[in-house]
């Protein structure tokens, strides 16, 4: 299994919308193996592929507290939704923010497990809000886009300068550790 690199809001790779899964085999149950390692390594309850540069209709989650009880949802589809309820949300493609987001209390989805079976699930609670998040961001959505846009601008901001400060960062510590130039004499 290998760690995937998350990417940050506002990376535009994040706003394309996945494609389905055509075929459960083995390289797809490799990805859904390091999307799981990586969202634990995160930390984090959900993972979807589009936030590690996949596109494809994947998402793995596992809102246990002993984080024991991972699940896998291929080609998802919510097929009910019932009552509205307000949770604070982060997202790992969005680190360091948290706000509240309006979502449907109790959720239907259907979906295929690992291994290609199909199956339905009720959800209701963190669960049912975690596979709508996850959806979300497989439509090319992200959490940030349920709140107001001048909260969305300042997230979006302190990001790109956060990127920005650890790229210089990065860059001096590459200058710093370079080969001193040799001078002609």
């Amino acid at each position: 299994m290998a760690i995937l690199d998350i990417l940050t809001f506002p990376d535009p790779r994040l706003r394309k919308k996945a494609q389905p899964v055509e075929q459960v085999d083995d390289r797809i149950r490799r990805l859904v193996d390091d999307m799981l390692e990586t969202m634990y390594a995160a930390p984090g309850i959900g993972l979807a592929a589009t936030q590690v540069d996949v596109q494809r209709r994947i998402i793995v989650i596992d809102v246990s507290e002993g984080h024991d009880t991972p699940l896998c949802f291929i080609n998802p589809r919510l097929v009910a939704r019932e009552g509205t309820e307000q949770m604070d949300e982060g997202c790992l493609s969005v680190p360091g923010f948290f706000e509240t987001v309006t979502r449907a209390e109790r959720v239907t989805v259907e979906a295929l497990d690992r291994d290609g079976q199909p199956f339905r699930l009720d959800a209701d609670g963190l669960l049912a809000v975690c596979i709508q998040h996850e959806i979300d961001h497989l439509d090319g959505k992200l959490f940030v886009d349920h709140i107001s846009i001048l909260k969305r601008q300042r997230i979006r901001h302190k990001l790109e300068k956060q990127r920005k400060e650890r790229e210089h960062a990065e860059a001096a510590r590459a200058r710093s550790t370079a080969e001193p130039r040799r001078s002609a004499i």
